[in-house]
């Protein structure tokens, strides 16, 4: 059986993340767009396909068309996708489908909103709300925060992980947005700070929340390796076990372990041989559950794993050296797809001062809802 043809990254845009006055969801999507198609070495008529995500700040049925139309594509396949913080990898896994099928060659992938000055507090509190059980949960006046806060509960209850162990990893990725230009926060913090930081749904404290923000993302994902190292879509799974929090069987396999198992089988590896973490992050917990259900560390061993410096940037496993939602910023599917294209620039060198030795086997996750949707990606420079 003839193997499928590869997909590979050819390119990527971004915005910085933070207040953008004055700019709208399409603004920002087209300034990540064209930084993405500059550095593929593309021109908007070789784009033949578009995926594009979700934006709260602008709930247009047709979102995918209408930027094809404000950017000046006329792409033989054009797709919205929703599936919340999962979005931006899923879209990837879709791009490298219509590639390997042939049905695109040259596929733009773009997210982005104005999350942080288009809507109001009470706005996105509100969005937010609706991840909840609309008959069970969101009655009871729950947000996202509360509902990872109750997660959080169970999970530190039957493993042990604290507080302290949680801080390990806002004051990580606080360090590595430092180093970032275009990262929202870069005032370094400590693990003291963490601790004392205002409650906002025990046991999670300001500094275990990510930001919201303004930005956007977009990828270039291509039948053909462009002008840098060729990153190739090795693997890529997917698992969806629930959408509500009430819902949830288990808070110790949440469907994680699942959609990484397809994308490790598909690309051949496992996860020793990997050597660059882009793992979701909107919450401390978020964080420190994945790491552990996927078994990059052992259950309650994840916050040891960062004391001993493995996550650091000079570290066995960097993970999310641009910072992370929980420091970079989260915009929504843009915060997402902020964690490969930071893969991407550290295995192409470009991710200048931030730069590790380049990465060859880089594993991404991101998940969606309350732990409900979950995509793995494999990236390999290799073969």
């Amino acid at each position: 059986m003839t193997p499928p043809s590869p997909a590979y990254l050819r390119g990527a845009g971004s915005t910085p993340f933070g207040r953008h006055e004055g700019r709208g969801a399409l603004d920002l999507m087209a300034g990540a767009a064209r930084q993405a198609l500059a550095s593929a070495g593309l021109a908007r008529a070789d784009i033949d396909g578009v995926l594009c995500g979700y934006a709260t700040t602008l709930p247009h049925l047709m979102l995918s068309t209408l930027f094809c139309e404000r950017f000046a594509l006329a792409p033989h396949y054009a797709h919205s996708m929703q599936l919340g913080g999962a979005t931006g990898a899923a879209m990837l896994m879709a791009a490298r489908e219509l590639v390997r099928s042939g049905r695109c060659r040259n596929v733009l992938v773009v997210a982005g909103e104005n999350r942080l000055t288009g809507q109001s507090r009470d706005s996105s509190i509100q969005t937010l709300a609706q991840v909840g059980d609309a008959d069970y949960e969101v009655p009871n006046g729950a947000s996202v925060p509360a509902y990872y806060a109750l997660m959080a509960s169970e999970y530190m209850h039957r493993t042990g992980v604290t507080s302290a162990d949680l801080a390990e990893f806002a004051v990580l990725m606080r360090a590595n947005a430092a180093r970032h230009p275009e990262a929202h926060l870069r005032t370094p913090i400590t693990h003291a700070e963490v601790l004392a930081a205002k409650p906002i749904a025990a046991p999670l404290s300001l500094l275990d929340c990510c930001p919201i923000s303004d930005g956007a993302m977009a990828f270039v994902v291509s039948a053909e390796p462009g002008p840098h190292a060729p990153v190739r879509l090795a693997g890529a799974g997917q698992a969806h076990r629930h959408q509500h929090l009430t819902a949830m069987a288990d808070v110790m396999r949440c469907g994680a372990s699942d959609a990484a198992a397809q994308a490790f089988a598909e690309a051949g590896l496992s996860p020793p041989d990997i050597d660059y973490l882009g793992i979701y992050d909107s919450f401390t917990i978020t964080l420190v559950m994945l790491l552990e259900e996927i078994g990059f560390a052992p259950r309650a061993g994840a916050a040891a794993r960062a004391r001993a410096g493995d996550f650091a940037p000079t570290g066995t496993l960097p993970l999310n050296t641009h910072g992370g939602l929980l420091s970079f910023g989260h915009c929504g599917v843009a915060g997402g797809m902020a964690h490969t294209v930071e893969a991407w620039r550290q295995m192409t060198g470009q991710a200048g001062e931030r730069q590790i030795r380049a990465p060859q086997r880089t594993f991404i996750h991101a998940d969606g809802g309350v732990m409900s949707s979950h995509v793995s990606l494999i990236l390999s420079t290799e073969g």
